[in-house]
């Protein structure tokens, strides 16, 4: 729901037919109103624009990342419908971080999928810019090598190929199945092991793959 626009001394963004017709510029409102008059700061023309503001509501986030997590707020529009599995900005003074919600407090002890943000108290999220990917490596056929479990540190949109070969430092391994995220958007399957599948780093629950490496291992 929008209310009435922004009042007199109120600075807004806008584009100005003078002097800036296609790129927003910031914009001093001289008197509120239906139309509003306002005053570009950069070439001074007064001109009155049809401006409305979306009332938004506070709300609570937590993120979590690697194990941590925070609280913070973020203002969501009133009307909004938020789900599990879509992403926004998280912006703190530490950090700008993109997240994924993975569920909705909607009361006391109460979780959701969905709902609209007036009943939702709490967005529960992870961060999905970078993401730590659990990896287990089979060692190669025929060896007495034993399986190990890795984590690799990738961007969120890294994508990971079946049938591909993947090199982190002294590790390489062969890309043989992905066991992907309840949270993630729509896959064929939760668990992908056909050659030329595809799933995104910030998809992955789990990553299953054979030693491609030359280093000797250590006995696990």
């Amino acid at each position: 729901m929008s209310h009435p626009g922004p009042d007199a001394g109120e600075r807004v963004a806008l584009a100005c037919p003078s002097c800036s017709p296609y790129e927003e510029t910031v914009h001093e409102v001289l008197k509120p109103g239906g139309h509003v008059t306002v005053r570009c700061t950069d070439c001074s023309h007064v001109h009155k624009e049809k401006v409305t503001i979306e009332k938004t509501v506070e709300t609570e986030v937590i993120v979590s990342q690697e194990g941590d997590s925070f609280r913070t707020t973020v203002d969501v529009p009133q009307e909004e419908t938020l789900a599990a599995g879509e992403e926004f900005i998280v912006d703190t003074p530490e950090a700008i971080m993109q997240v994924r919600i993975t569920s909705l407090e909607v009361g006391e002890e109460r979780r959701a999928d969905e709902a609209d943000i007036e009943d939702i108290d709490t967005i529960w999220t992870r961060v999905v810019d970078n993401v730590s990917v659990n990896v287990t490596v089979n060692p190669k056929e025929g060896t007495k090598d034993h399986t190990k479990s890795l984590k690799v540190q990738v961007p969120g949109d890294y994508e990971f190929v079946i049938g591909e070969t993947e090199e982190f430092g002294d590790e390489k391994f062969y890309v043989k199945a992905i066991q992907v995220r309840k949270d993630a958007p729509s896959y064929r399957h939760g668990k992908l092991d056909h050659e030329g599948d595809m799933v995104y780093a910030k998809d992955v629950k789990r990553l299953y793959g054979t030693d491609k490496s030359t280093s000797a291992w250590s006995a696990w």
